[in-house]
């Protein structure tokens, strides 16, 4: 199986490593898990919206990375560009855990870009 799946694997569990950070060390309610949110001190509610965003971003770039496996596009470079990407996404969750606004959005340019180059790869084979 390409690497590049296995990175769709990992961007899929990251917003759920995310939640469960968000509440580390936090009285929860499993009965209404949703409302916890509100209360969290300001560290966990960014990870929390880390959470959301990772969550967001990802259905896009799994099908970026299935489209350009199946469209025929070269196979080392889409893993490399998947790395990347998962690389690129993890620094922007600590990055907006540890409340870097600039350097965050920054590397959520990055990592958008690089989805896109993933989508756009078949194209130019």
């Amino acid at each position: 199986m390409p690497l590049a799946y296995w990175c769709v694997l990992i961007a899929a569990l990251l917003p759920y490593v995310l939640g469960k950070y968000a509440k580390l060390g936090v009285a929860s309610d499993n009965r209404y898990p949703r409302e916890d949110y509100d209360n969290l001190p300001p560290k966990n509610r960014r990870a929390y919206a880390a959470h959301q965003n990772a969550l967001e971003t990802f259905p896009f770039f799994a099908v970026a990375v299935v489209i350009a496996l199946t469209m025929g596009a070269p196979l080392y470079t889409v893993n490399l560009l998947a790395v990347l990407y998962i690389v690129l996404r993890i620094a922007h969750a600590l990055l907006y855990i540890f409340n870097q606004p600039t350097a965050r959005s920054l590397v959520f340019a990055a990592a958008m870009a690089v989805g896109v180059a993933i989508f756009v790869l078949p194209a130019f084979k």
